[in-house]
């Protein structure tokens, strides 16, 4: 589900309500080890737990006060997060192949 390289970890295949718990913990777990990137190119299906799990990571990454940065956001989670009305929160607009976008830990509170 979630592979790493140096800071940035690769979240794939389908996130959804079904294992959005334990993706939701590991994710955690490599944050906690200093991963400040988190790419979805990989990601193959998903539900609004994606958006969830985003939130939290951004949300424990803002408590520490270190950046996060999210790239390649899936369609599918932009149009959940701006029906949510919370597009603003997460970088929007990231397709495979883009660079990423940064959210500052310091930017919003």
């Amino acid at each position: 589900m979630i592979r790493r390289d140096g800071r940035r970890m690769f979240v794939g295949g389908p996130v959804t309500l079904a294992n959005v718990a334990s993706v939701l913990e590991e994710g955690r777990r490599h944050l906690h080890e200093g991963v400040r990137a988190v790419d979805l190119s990989e990601v193959t299906n998903m539900d609004s737990s994606l958006l969830a799990a985003l939130l939290t990571w951004l949300r424990d990454a803002r408590s520490r006060e270190h950046e996060l940065t999210f790239a390649n956001l899936p369609e599918a989670l932009q149009t959940i997060s701006r029906l949510y009305g919370v597009d603003g929160l997460l970088p929007a607009g990231q397709t495979p192949g883009q660079t990423s976008a940064k959210t500052s830990a310091s930017s919003r509170h």
